[in-house]
C-alpha cells in the first residue's frame, strides 16, 4: 500500500465512523483531521449505537469485521446489546470466479482441479471475506469440503492491521480508556488470531488435535487431507447431518434430544478439564446430529487452550463464588483479570457482595451459568478489568453450549451438568499425587529463586552510585515481615511432609495386602509421630515468637 494509499484508508475510516456516529471515537482514535465540518453536521444527527458500529465495520472491510467478531466474545469490554449485535457480524461476501479458485488450487497444489478431485463443484458452498468453500469428491469417493482462501486475502488484512495498530498508538497516548483498556496489547492479541485463521495450515492442525483427542468417542471430527492441503487450500472430510437447532428435524429423526446434549456437555467437560484444548466457537451452524448418533463438529479456525494453572485460578474463583465471601472472590478475580487502571478494592468488593445477593439461597438447578457469568462481567467492565482471551472464550462457550442445552431441552441447567466434572477436578487437585506435585514445584521455585538472589543482589549493588545509599530500617518494622516469612516457611514444611507422608500410605495403600499389613502400623506411628512433634515444635516456636512481640 502506497503513502497516498494509506492515507485514504485513514480518511475512509474516519468517514465511514463519523458517519454512524462515531465521531468522538474517530477523534480519539488520532482521526479528527479527515473528518469534514459536513460529516460532523450529519453526524450529530445520528447517535452511536450497537447496530451503528456492526454497520460500520461490515462497510469497511473484512478485517474490521473480522475485529468485529473477536469483540463479540469479549464480554468483558462491551456491554450485552453490543456484544450480541456484534454477533451477527457474518464474514459474508460476493463469490470469488470459480475460474480464479481453480487457479489458486492449481498454483498452490501443482495440478487441475480435474486431476485431483473426481467432482468439484464450481458454486460455493459458502463465501467469507477470507475464503471461499466448494463441496468436491477425492477420486476414491470420499466427500470433502475444499477452502480456499481468497487471492490478496494476507495483504489487505495485513494493512489494515497496521494502521489499527498505529491508531491504537496514537489513541493511547491521548485517551485515557484507551490506556486503560490496553487498546494496544488488545490489537496486538487480534492481530495474532486473525493471522492465525489466514494460514489454513494453523486450522489444519487444530483439526487433527481434536480428532486424536476424541478418537475413540461419538464426537465426530472431519479427517484433514494433507496432500491436498496447504496454507491456501485446506481440504476436509464432509460432515453431514442434521443441524443441532433444527428441532423439528431431529424430532422426525427420532432423536433423542437429552442424550444430544449429554453428549455435548461430556465433549465439553473432556476439552476444558483434560485435554486444555476447546473448541471456542460452539454455534448451532457448526454442530450436526449424524445418522448414527454422533455429533459432528466443524469449523477449527476459533479455538482456546487452558493450562494447569488457569484451571486452577478458575477452582479458585468458582470456590470463592460458593463460600459467598466478597474478598475471596474479588482476590481470586484479580488473578485472572488485569487493568492499566488503579483498582477500587474495597468498591470491588461491595460490588461482588451485591453479586452474591443475587444468587444466594438457590438451589444449584436455579443457577443459570450464561446470567451469572454476565453479572460478573458487568462488574468487571464498571473496574475496567479485562480477563485473560482465553478464559473470556472458555465463558463464551459455556454460555453457547447452556443456551444450546435449553433449547434442546427447557428443563436443562449446565450448572447441574458440570457439577460432577468440576468435583471431580477439585479431588484430583488435592490427590496425593497432585499435592506432591505442587509440593516438588514449589522447592524447584525456590531453588530457582536461590540460583537467582545473588545476581539480582549484584544488580542492586551495581546500580547504587559511588557514594551509596543508606537506609534506615527499625528493627521492629522488620518483625512483622519475619514473621510472615516465618509463617510462610512453616506453611511451606507442613505442606511438604504432609503431602509426602499421604503419597507414601496411599502407595502403600495399593500395594499387596502382605506388605501393607506388615509395614503399616509401624510407619504409621513412625509418621504421625514426627508430623506430631513437628507441629508441637512449630506451635511452641509460633508461641514463643508472639510472646517476644
Amino acid at each position: 500500500m502506497t503513502a497516498s494509499n494509506r492515507l485514504d484508508r485513514y480518511a475512509e475510516i474516519a468517514r465511514v465512523l463519523s458517519r454512524n456516529g462515531f465521531g468522538a471515537l474517530a477523534g480519539g482514535l488520532g482521526l479528527g483531521r479527515w473528518i469534514s465540518p459536513a460529516d460532523s453536521a450529519r453526524a450529530e444527527k445520528r447517535n452511536p449505537s450497537a447496530e451503528r458500529l456492526r454497520m460500520a465495520l461490515e462497510e469497511l472491510g473484512p478485517t474490521f469485521i473480522k475485529v468485529g467478531q473477536l469483540l463479540s466474545t469479549r464480554a468483558d469490554l462491551l456491554p450485552p446489546d453490543y456484544i450480541a449485535e456484534l454477533s451477527k457480524l457474518q464474514s459474508s461476501a460476493p463469490p470469488v470466479a470459480s475460474a480464479v479458485v481453480m487457479t489458486v488450487i492449481e498454483s498452490e497444489l501443482g495440478a487441475p482441479t480435474s486431476e485431483l478431485f473426481a467432482e468439484f463443484t464450481e458454486e460455493p458452498l459458502a463465501s467469507a471475506s477470507i475464503g471461499q468453500a466448494h463441496a468436491a469428491v477425492l477420486k476414491d469417493g470420499t466427500r470433502v469440503v475444499v477452502k480456499v482462501r481468497r487471492p490478496g486475502a494476507v495483504a489487505q488484512v495485513n494493512e489494515d492491521l497496521e494502521i489499527l495498530s498505529n491508531l491504537a498508538s496514537q489513541a493511547t497516548a491521548r485517551w485515557d480508556l484507551a490506556a486503560d483498556y490496553d487498546l494496544v496489547g488488545l490489537i496486538d492479541q487480534f492481530s495474532v488470531t486473525i493471522r492465525a485463521e489466514l494460514d489454513y495450515l494453523t486450522e489444519a492442525r487444530n483439526a487433527e488435535r481434536f480428532a486424536e483427542n476424541f478418537r475413540d468417542s461419538r464426537i465426530h471430527i472431519p479427517r484433514v487431507f494433507r496432500e491436498t492441503t496447504t496454507s491456501r487450500v485446506l481440504t476436509l472430510e464432509r460432515i453431514t447431518g442434521v443441524r443441532v437447532d433444527d428441532l423439528p428435524a431431529l424430532d422426525e429423526a427420532g432423536v433423542d434430544r437429552s442424550e444430544v446434549i449429554a453428549l455435548a456437555v461430556d465433549a465439553i467437560c473432556q476439552m476444558v478439564f483434560v485435554d486444555g484444548f476447546f473448541h471456542a466457537d460452539p454455534h448451532p451452524g457448526n454442530l450436526f446430529i449424524e445418522t448414527d448418533g454422533r455429533i459432528g463438529l466443524i469449523d477449527f479456525g476459533m479455538v482456546g487452550s487452558i493450562d494447569e494453572k488457569m484451571r486452577d485460578h478458575l477452582v479458585s474463583l468458582f470456590s470463592a463464588l460458593l463460600q459467598g465471601d466478597p474478598d475471596h472472590i474479588a482476590s481470586a478475580v484479580l488473578t485472572v483479570a488485569s487493568s492499566s487502571a488503579h483498582v477500587n478494592r474495597p468498591q470491588l468488593r461491595r460490588d461482588f457482595a451485591h453479586f452474591m445477593t443475587l444468587y444466594s439461597g438457590k438451589e444449584l438447578a436455579e443457577l443459570e451459568i450464561g446470567a451469572m457469568v454476565a453479572e460478573l462481567l458487568g462488574v468487571l467492565r464498571r473496574h475496567r478489568l479485562q480477563l485473560d482471551p482465553q478464559l473470556v472464550l472458555l465463558l463464551r462457550m459455556l454460555s453457547m453450549i447452556e443456551g444450546m442445552g435449553v433449547r434442546l431441552d427447557p428443563t436443562f441447567r449446565l450448572s447441574i451438568a458440570l457439577e460432577p466434572y468440576a468435583t471431580r477436578f477439585a479431588a484430583e487437585r488435592f490427590s496425593p499425587r497432585a499435592l506432591v506435585h505442587r509440593a516438588s514445584e514449589i522447592g524447584r521455585q525456590l531453588a530457582a529463586l536461590g540460583v537467582e538472589l545473588p545476581q539480582k543482589l549484584r544488580m542492586l549493588s551495581d546500580s547504587i552510585g559511588p557514594d551509596g545509599i543508606e537506609i534506615q530500617v527499625r528493627a521492629e518494622g522488620l518483625d512483622p515481615i519475619m514473621g510472615r516469612v516465618e509463617k510462610i516457611g512453616n506453611r511451606l514444611v507442613v505442606a511438604m511432609i504432609a503431602s509426602a507422608l499421604i503419597r507414601g500410605i496411599g502407595e502403600f495403600t495399593v500395594s499387596g495386602d502382605s506388605r501393607w499389613r506388615a509395614w503399616s502400623e509401624p510407619l504409621m506411628r513412625l509418621g504421625i509421630g514426627s508430623l506430631g512433634a513437628l507441629s508441637a515444635y512449630l506451635a511452641v516456636s509460633a508461641r514463643h515468637r508472639r510472646n517476644q512481640r
